[in-house]
């Protein structure tokens, strides 16, 4: 088959929080012949979906391209604004259109017949990704909300929001999963990470199925990620583990989160937690650690619970007063 006839089969997403395994998924993914997926997530819907106005404007779609270009994501994926000017003028003048021929030129460019993106919490938008790609695939992994958190620590050691925060967000993705899977069966697949690492040839292969390839071993070596292979190799000798992909780092919370923020996290997450198969643990907190818990820990933390709440909303809600931005070191100076 014909790169050109290759290229029709539809785009994959792969969405969910950070410290989840979307990285781990995308070294597996791009080492298929027929997948390109950035390391880098352009994070294109995120921050610049309807953000310009009608892009049948020739004005707004200037300013449109203009942002992209100076957003070091996308800058990333080495967009040439010739060519997405002459092939944009040839189709609707719609934002996804737009994202897709900067993908799929980077894909032209890895030698690579299908593109991907992956991105935190794109699980957001699968209503207007999924109706634009009619052929798409959306993956969402999931991870213990406990060993997500402890994750993020290792990466945020001041945290942020700590516990509150963290449990919100995580029950935020963890509730678009579910909604999401309902409403779109066939294109929407949850993969939880733990599944991954503990059985990465059996997942991998319900993920090749999903997408509608053909299963590739080459894909269990991370041939295409070689950046990727050798940070989980030194990862791997960290922990004494004999093989890159392990799983030493299910379970790791108990020893390395504090027991009020296990005891905040199991106390609003416990349901959704058990919807996806991560079981509570029986606490034992001591007297003191009972008392910490009722009059600092739970308190602050729903404070931090509910602020990320509210942000988020007013973020989905009012996004020409509160839209999302990239922060300032991610754009390229004029």
């Amino acid at each position: 088959m014909k790169l050109a006839e290759k290229m029709e089969r539809g785009p994959i997403f792969i969405g969910g929080l950070d410290r989840c395994g979307k990285t781990m998924l995308r070294a597996f993914l791009v080492s298929h012949p027929h997948i390109s997926i950035p390391a880098i997530g352009s994070n294109m819907w995120t921050y610049f979906y309807g953000k310009y106005g009608a892009l049948d404007q020739p004005e707004h779609f200037e300013k449109c391209l203009t942002a992209l270009l100076r957003y070091k994501h996308v800058r990333f994926l080495k967009p040439d604004p010739l060519r997405i000017r002459c092939e944009f003028q040839q189709g609707p003048a719609t934002y996804a259109r737009l994202f897709a021929l900067i993908q799929q030129h980077h894909a032209e460019r890895m030698g690579k017949p299908r593109w991907g993106d992956q991105s935190g919490l794109i699980e957001r938008y699968a209503d207007l990704i999924l109706r634009a790609y009619p052929d798409a695939r959306m993956i969402h992994m999931m991870r213990d909300p406990r060993d997500r958190y402890e994750a993020s620590l290792t990466r945020w050691t001041e945290g942020k929001a700590r516990a509150g925060g963290a449990t919100a967000r995580w029950l935020y993705s963890a509730r678009l999963a579910r909604r999401n899977a309902a409403h779109y069966p066939d294109r929407y697949l949850i993969v939880r990470y733990e599944e991954l690492v503990s059985s990465p040839d059996e997942t991998l292969r319900k993920v090749c199925s999903f997408l509608h390839e053909d299963f590739d071993s080459a894909m269990l070596t991370l041939c295409g990620a070689d950046g990727y292979r050798a940070k989980l190799l030194q990862n791997a000798r960290a922990v004494g583990a004999a093989s890159l992909i392990n799983t030493a780092y299910i379970g790791r919370f108990r020893n390395h989160v504090a027991p009020g923020e296990i005891a905040f996290i199991q106390t609003f997450a416990a349901a959704e937690m058990r919807a996806f198969g991560y079981t509570p643990d029986p606490l034992l907190l001591s007297p003191a650690e009972h008392l910490r818990f009722w009059l600092i820990d739970r308190p602050l933390n729903l404070v931090r619970f509910m602020a990320w709440y509210g942000v988020e909303l007013a973020q989905q809600n009012f996004p020409s007063l509160v839209g999302r931005m990239p922060a300032r070191n991610k754009w390229l100076s004029s």
